[in-house]
């Protein structure tokens, strides 16, 4: 049997990318994921305008699932408790969106197979080994034959069963964030807002009360990982956290559905390798999530994209994995040391609060700070001069009328 050109492992964002634009340049590929769809995906459910773009691209429009919800202004709460409201562009395409992650992903997985992509679920990769002599990949799967390919893009999260095979794990690594989510029905007339509490206790984190369309909403709060993570401590403020007044006041009663989930967030791009022989890394595979925030499903559709692409170009093993990897670094390390470095200082109160003063200054610095936050242009875009271009600060949103009529 001939090797196929390409085995994407993951089919969560990264992997349904990597596959779809893959097929789309003309390769065979084959999607193996150990899970079966739809399947729960603990997180925030947010979509910036960096994932939304990404998603227009794929040919995907998120706007048909149910449990969607646009968002056109962000509430924030400083920790010394000054409110504020940042509104993003009217009427120019849409930056900033929630939506739940089992429908979104499972709609991507939908649109895979749409696109002729063979997807096989319920299939966990057990072991990988580069034959160099055939300068291919087996990968060793469950249930069936190993499967042989000329390149692998290893799109399997941050317990990445291939990194780890592969020896390109970091030692006693658990990831940068720890988040913990749960899904309410909320009452309270502020509510149908996108909040974000800068809580003194949690900096540089924050909590967060994302609406879905169904009145329901996405809560629950991100912390840095600092040392080891004091489980009962997260407990004790999870337990209290929404008894908080002023989050009390916003919100009103909750009721709570299923159980809070806990998750780790990876966040460590510049200390690893994005590829390995013929195995290239995306989303939280290659530890691309933004230090600042948490936020991830731009960077892995990103990732999945670039991944794609490098492997369409072809040529030899080492020279693939280069490109892939100065691709991956042009577009996202200097925004995440950047990223890293702003954390860093929001982990004290007084240069936390003094920030977001300077954001309350006026409509200007509200309305870039939003679209800032929201990934609309790149994070270090101003010390980036080789991303500086017409309209950088200008761009419509995703699915922008415009563009449409194009």
């Amino acid at each position: 049997m001939s090797p196929l050109d390409l085995v994407v492992v993951g089919a969560g964002p990264a992997g349904a990318a990597a596959a779809i634009h893959a097929h789309d340049l003309g390769l065979q590929v084959v999607v193996v994921d150990k899970a079966t769809f739809p399947r729960d995906k603990c997180c925030g459910d947010g979509l910036t305008a960096l994932a939304l773009r990404e998603l227009e691209q794929l040919g995907f429009d998120p706007r048909r699932l149910d449990s969607w919800q646009a968002v056109s202004e962000i509430a924030l709460r400083s920790p010394a408790g000054r409110e504020m409201t940042l509104p993003l562009p009217d009427g120019r395409g849409v930056y900033s969106a929630v939506v739940r992650r089992a429908e979104l992903d499972n709609a991507l997985v939908e649109l895979v197979r749409q696109r002729g992509v063979e997807v096989r679920e319920n299939t966990g990769v057990l072991g990988v080994e580069h034959r160099l002599r055939d300068g291919v990949v087996d990968l060793d799967v469950d249930g069936g034959p190993p499967l042989v390919a000329r390149r692998v893009i290893a799109a399997d999260g941050m317990w990445s069963r291939i990194r780890k095979s592969l020896g390109e794990t970091l030692p006693s690594y658990r990831g940068d964030w720890h988040a913990l989510r749960q899904y309410a029905l909320a009452n309270g007339e502020r509510s149908r807002t996108q909040w974000v509490w800068f809580e003194r206790d949690l900096l540089p984190g924050y909590v967060w009360s994302f609406p879905l369309a169904d009145g329901r909403v996405n809560v629950g709060f991100g912390i840095v990982r600092a040392g080891r993570l004091d489980g009962k401590h997260l407990k004790r403020v999870w337990d209290g956290l929404f008894d908080r007044p002023h989050i009390r006041e916003v919100l009103g009663d909750l009721e709570m559905e299923d159980s809070v989930k806990a998750w780790p967030i990876p966040a460590r791009l510049p200390d690893v390798r994005v590829h390995h022989g013929r195995v290239l890394f995306a989303g939280d595979a290659a530890l691309v999530t933004d230090p600042m925030t948490g936020e991830g499903i731009g960077q892995a559709l990103e990732t999945g994209r670039l991944a794609a692409q490098t492997v369409a170009m072809g040529g030899p093993a080492g020279a693939t994995g280069a490109t892939y990897d100065r691709l991956v670094r042009r577009s996202l390390e200097a925004d995440h040391r950047l990223a890293e470095r702003l954390s860093g200082l929001l982990a004290r109160p007084r240069i936390a609060e003094a920030a977001l003063r300077a954001v309350d200054l006026n409509g200007w610095t509200r309305r870039h700070f939003a679209r800032w936050m929201f990934e609309d242009y790149p994070r270090a875009a101003m010390i980036t001069p080789h991303r500086w271009g017409r309209g950088l600060l200008g761009s419509p949103g995703a699915f922008a009328p415009s563009r449409r009529a194009a």
